[in-house]
């Protein structure tokens, strides 16, 4: 199942300027996805980081698989109203290669494990299929 941003829309809550996802290709529904972003070059902060050498920040690309796992937990989800990803925890956090204005990346992430309500996933961020990032991240996950 590929999602568009106005499906993503209905899945999580964030929005401009803090979501990191333009589309999401669901794998298997809440264990594993791929979603897509072109970090263009008008993004707020590569105004900051790093005024004439400007690379997209860590926390960002973290942000955007943990999202990512958002949106594959959710759609399983998705007949439940209410519910809630809060994130909780980054571990085994490496970062090999920047990202650039302008250039698109996939943040796949897989299901670890999940213990009561708190799901554990791990991502990667691919860059023309060379791994530039992974993490391990894990979120508690309501729902009602």
């Amino acid at each position: 199942m590929n999602l568009n941003i106005e499906e993503i829309k209905k899945l999580i809550p964030h929005r401009d300027p803090f979501l990191f996802v333009d589309t999401c290709e669901i794998i298997k529904p809440g264990e594993h996805g791929i979603s897509y972003k072109n970090f263009s070059s008008e993004e707020y902060f590569f105004k900051g980081h790093f005024p004439n050498n400007p690379i997209v920040p860590g926390v960002i690309i973290v942000e955007a698989m943990a999202q990512t796992a958002g949106i594959v937990v959710s759609y399983k989800l998705k007949d439940y109203q209410e519910k809630s990803v809060l994130f909780m925890s980054v571990n085994k956090a490496k970062f090999r290669k920047p990202i650039l204005p302008n250039e698109k990346v996939s943040f796949e992430v897989k299901f670890v494990n999940s213990v009561r309500d708190v799901y554990k996933f791990e991502g990667i961020c691919y860059k023309e299929d060379i791994k530039v990032s992974e993490a391990e991240f894990s979120a508690m996950i309501t729902y009602k």
